[in-house]
């Protein structure tokens, strides 16, 4: 978006026309709203931007279908002129003509119309240039369709609209409807503002609105309504002493057929436009950030080097994005029907006051008349920016400008670097409105992301500590590697033609996440099918299944005019977290998973697996939606959006340690319940402290040794250089799979030898890492690692022939008793002293008596229990087996 610079924040608010309560739509569901449709075509106004258009922000809905546009605002207008009965050159007005012509001529491209052009909608910047405001009316409410006012000003509006006659939504039948205006009606309008500002008085403003409207008609029979307006209005003389060409343009302007009026786009190309049209400079749309397009080619550096350095009185916050603002002054306690309220814009009335209507036997009726309320009001509330700049007024202008190779960079001081770096401890949903906070977040983001992919790391970097949710939708992007030129791949998509798919499409979609007002308009129904459409026929090897939906929503939703950048995430988020959970037959796909989501929990809590197992009350009933859906068919999008800023960090085997953080918050009630009981506690699952899942999750995550969540029908291996979770002296990797394929690696097992092992392998390169790490926390006077313990169940005899130092011997025979209770075993103590390490389990050549001594050690509850795949035979070529030396 454009910068704020000398604009102003402006609301105005209307009402959305009413549906009846008790009718429901083809499909059986309630009628959708007419405040979530206008909702829902407002949010492609925020992508049209313009230097001769007032950039619209936000859309709020209210109750009884009120609804708050935010954008872009000036005071001034081409009104004042009248007001200080200022005449205006012939020079001045062609300029204000041919920029107005390129703000309407922007729009039709867009496949816009204004409508409702007049002297209060056309303001001017402080340099004096035009900017169009509320232009955006007529097409989100559907030209007029969903509210009951009329979009346009009677003396505006050409003579093909007013023939149309009037229209109320609230009619039953809507049949006739008048057919949307083209863009030759706003060049008629624009030949009446022309004609009051070289007139200098208001066109048919004294004329009551019937004889008004009967006068415009009336001009078709004119040969000249030029001289005929002036000969009406007494202003011969004034017209008369107009420069040919501003004659010329009035009449193309006020022509009364439209089939011989010009389209604004013609209009500017004119020969009356040739003096002035030389000294504008063509508008080039910003290169987005995934293109193919230099995103730096037209930058240029100014001669004088000084231009960049500012001033401490110069006012940074106008210089950011006009969103940014908005944003931050929401934060800061922006209440938009609070400040409509001052202004008497919003006013409440007592319930006595809204009574409908009632008529007595004699006809006489009473109560209240139609509520002027209901109908367009247009002014607009400009909205005070004090606040939100008393509060960021201890802010350096260093945080404006954060310096990316500095390694202090994310902790940028609003007062102090301390403070800031105490804000970072606070809980997420505190630090997210967090005004100052928020602001030193976006920025940095903001110029990270412009330099993506480049700062991709530092992205990664700053994403751990949190996301902005302002520019969450890229910053997804960015960790999710999009890059080229997404919008021609999505173009090139069929997105049209019928498939079997479609049905099953057209079910889910008015299911999925419909609480949420953006998609569930009708907007929002269009793109979800649109993006999921593109999905299913780009993937030919696999096919929609249901929840695939809901994995679409949290990108469909950050990029809702975005649907190329929307697809691209799924496109890319899908192979790495659910890599053939959607081919035709994922039944060995989903088997695997679950086993191996049954491992992490043995691993990590055994009591609770052991509980789960005993009631039979195993994955199979409740994890399929979790992770066939990431989460998302589960929590609502808030949730899932603190979720996934920390779910893309890790690797395909993150999901996991979500999937136990969730059953832990819940484990003291599944312990105490049965299997009915848990089957209905996940029927409706109770609220679960998202922060929290987060934070158990991460510890988890570097808990979890990388091999143990190996899956031979994961994402194959793949080397990169992306930097999720740290790396650095731990087993723990940002990719899937991401190490390469040797001896010491994981074999893959067959879906019944897996599903035979309680404990989960690990591959003999992570046994060697987790030695060597253990021997590092062990060294130090506070471990910050977990440690490990290898137990050797091998004969004594086999243990003298070589083991790994740091070892013991505990053969399986010595260390359970009749009851399984662990025993006394001389040669290695008890075994509960080694509770709290990670115990991998060694054995010789029959890995099967591992997964027996494994799984009598998860029965009596001991945590992080694993067993090293391939037995001591992996480790011989290693050299690292060592023998006992002999005793003299």
């Amino acid at each position: 978006m454009q910068p704020l610079k000398d604009a102003q924040l402006g609301a105005f608010t209307f009402f959305a026309s009413a549906l009846p309560h008790d009718v429901c739509g083809s499909n059986g569901l309630p009628l959708t709203p007419n405040s979530i449709k206008i909702l829902g075509r407002f949010q492609i106004l925020k992508t049209v931007t313009h230097p001769r258009l007032c950039q619209y922000v936000d859309i709020s809905r209210g109750k009884h279908e009120r609804l708050i546009v935010v954008a872009e605002h000036y005071e001034s207008s081409l009104s004042d002129f009248q007001k200080q009965g200022y005449k205006v050159s012939p020079e001045r007005v062609l300029q204000i003509a041919y920029e107005v012509l390129e703000g309407l001529a922007f729009m039709n491209k867009h496949g816009m119309v204004h409508r409702a052009l007049n002297m209060h909608n056309v303001l001017l910047d402080c340099k004096g240039n035009v900017k169009l405001a509320k232009f955006g009316l007529y097409h989100m409410t559907n030209h007029g369709a969903d509210v009951d006012f009329p979009i346009g000003y009677p003396s505006y509006l050409a003579p093909e609209v007013i023939a149309q006659g009037c229209f109320h939504p609230s009619d039953p039948s809507h049949d006739d409807a008048p057919l949307p205006s083209g863009p030759k009606t706003d060049v008629w309008s624009l030949g009446v503002l022309l004609f009051e500002l070289c007139a200098g008085r208001r066109l048919l403003h004294n004329i009551d609105i019937s004889e008004r409207l009967k006068f415009i008609l009336t001009l078709g029979c004119m040969d000249d309504i030029v001289t005929v307006l002036a000969e009406e209005h007494g202003c011969v003389e004034n017209i008369k002493e107009l420069p040919e060409k501003v004659l010329d343009l009035l009449r193309k302007c006020l022509t009364f057929l439209p089939s011989s009026r010009p389209s604004p786009a013609e209009l500017l190309g004119d020969a009356v436009f040739d003096g002035v049209s030389c000294r504008y400079v063509p508008f080039r749309k910003p290169v987005s950030l995934f293109s193919s397009s230099l995103r730096c080619a037209h930058l240029e550096l100014p001669e004088d080097i000084g231009d960049f350095c500012k001033e401490d009185d110069d006012d940074y916050l106008s210089e950011r994005a006009i969103n940014e603002v908005y944003h931050l002054w929401c934060l800061a306690g922006g209440d938009l029907e609070k400040e409509l309220t001052n202004k008497e814009i919003i006013q409440s009335k007592p319930s006595i006051c809204t009574l409908p209507n009632f008529v007595l036997e004699d006809g006489e009726s009473f109560g209240q008349g139609r509520d002027r309320s209901f109908l367009l009001d247009d002014t607009t509330v400009t909205l005070s920016l004090c606040q939100l700049r008393n509060r960021l007024k201890d802010v350096a202008g260093e945080a404006f400008f954060p310096l990316l190779e500095d390694e202090r960079s994310s902790l940028t001081p609003s007062t102090s670097t301390n403070e800031l770096s105490a804000a970072v401890t606070l809980p997420l949903i505190i630090r997210e409105r967090d005004t100052e906070y928020q602001l030193i977040r976006v920025v940095l983001f903001d110029r990270l992301l412009k330099a993506y992919p480049y700062k991709k790391n530092l992205i990664y970097k700053e994403a751990r500590v949190d996301i902005p949710p302002l520019v969450r939708g890229l910053a997804w992007a960015a960790l999710l590697g999009i890059e080229g030129d997404i919008q021609a791949k999505y173009a090139s998509i069929d997105k049209d033609t019928p498939i079997p798919t479609d049905r099953q499409i057209e079910v889910d979609i008015p299911r999925c996440h419909q609480y949420d007002e953006l998609l569930s308009s009708p907007q929002g129904h269009v793109k979800f099918r649109r993006v999921l459409k593109a999905w299913v026929v780009s993937h030919p090897d696999l096919v929609y299944w249901q929840g695939l939906d809901s994995l679409c929503a949290p990108f469909l939703y950050l990029n809702f005019n975005n649907e190329a950048l929307a697809y691209a995430c799924m496109s890319a988020f899908i192979p790495k977290y659910l890599y053939n959970f959607f081919l035709k037959d994922n039944s060995h796909v989903i088997q695997e998973y679950l086993t191996v989501f049954s491992q992490m929990i043995a691993f990590h809590d055994p009591e609770l697996s052991n509980h789960l197992n005993e009631i039979g009350f195993i994955p199979d009933l409740y994890a399929i939606p979790w992770f066939l859906t990431m989460f998302t068919h589960v929590f609502p999008l808030h949730k899932i959006f603190h979720l996934w800023d920390t779910l893309l960090l890790g690797d395909s085997s993150f999901p996991f340690c979500i999937g136990i953080a969730i059953l832990q918050q819940l484990r003291d009630r599944l312990l105490a319940n049965g299997f009915n009981e848990c089957i209905l506690l996940f029927s409706d699952l109770p609220e679960i402290d998202i922060e929290r899942c987060v934070r158990e999750s991460i510890n988890l995550f570097f808990w979890t040794p990388k091999s143990a969540t190996y899956r031979q029908h994961a994402q194959p291996p793949k080397v990169s250089g992306d930097n999720g979770f740290e790396k650095n002296a731990t087993y723990y990797t940002s990719d899937d799979q991401d190490f390469p394929k040797s001896d010491l690696a994981r074999e893959p097992l067959a879906l019944s030898e897996l599903k035979a092992e309680v404990s989960p392998r690990i591959s003999a390169e992570d046994f060697i890492d987790l030695c060597e790490m253990s021997y590092v926390a062990n060294n130090r006077t506070k471990a910050s690692r977990p440690r490990i313990i290898a137990v050797d169940i091998r004969s004594a005899e086999d243990f003298n022939r070589g083991h790994m130092s740091g070892s013991v011997n505990v053969p399986l025979g010595t260390a359970f008793g009749a009851d399984d209770e662990v025993l006394q075993c001389p040669a290695a103590g008890s075994l509960h002293s080694y509770r709290g390490r990670v115990v991998v389990v060694v054995v010789g050549h029959v890995v099967k008596s591992a997964s027996v001594f494994a799984a009598h050690l998860v029965k009596v509850n001991f945590p992080w229990v694993c067993i090293l795949d391939g037995g001591i035979n992996k480790l011989k070529p290693t050299g690292l087996l060592t023998v006992p030396s002999p005793q003299i």
